[in-house]
């Protein structure tokens, strides 16, 4: 049990990290405008249109890059069970719509990031399952 609390907790720091990183790497290929505030949130929902598309971009990658290494690294460390890696996908799901909700985009970036999301888990699932030992029950229908 503590191994597979340990496993969605150190997934869920890879998954957020590794968009941390992209993130950061995209807002430094594509920066901002001068005068720009990326840090404060009101600036950024009254000046979206202002962000370069690039750096948009490296958003909608990380979020599904995130997803797949968070499973990965869940999986990983779980050994026995898919759960932990579900959680992670689940977690992070989450706070990409949180995400939609605080930032206003535009329509091509939520269809964008929702493409990426679900990618992430697809290529995250067998990522995941390739470090799980024993059976995984499957639903047969």
């Amino acid at each position: 049990m503590l191994r597979k609390i340990l496993a969605t907790i150190a997934g869920i720091i890879a998954a957020s990290l590794s968009i941390y990183l992209i993130e950061t790497l995209g807002h430094t290929l594509f920066p901002y405008p001068e005068g720009a505030k990326p840090m404060d949130m009101e600036w950024i929902k009254n000046n979206i249109d202002l962000i370069p598309r690039g750096s948009m971009i490296a958003v909608i990658i990380a979020h599904g890059v995130g997803i797949a290494v968070g499973m990965f690294i869940a999986g990983l460390i779980a050994k026995t069970s898919i759960i932990p890696a579900y959680i992670v996908a689940g977690f992070m799901v989450v706070a990409t719509i949180a995400n939609w909700f605080m930032i206003p985009s535009p329509t091509w970036f939520y269809i964008a990031d929702g493409i990426s999301v679900i990618a992430g888990f697809l290529f995250g699932k067998p990522l995941a399952r390739r470090h799980i030992y024993g059976k995984i029950e499957t639903i047969r229908s």
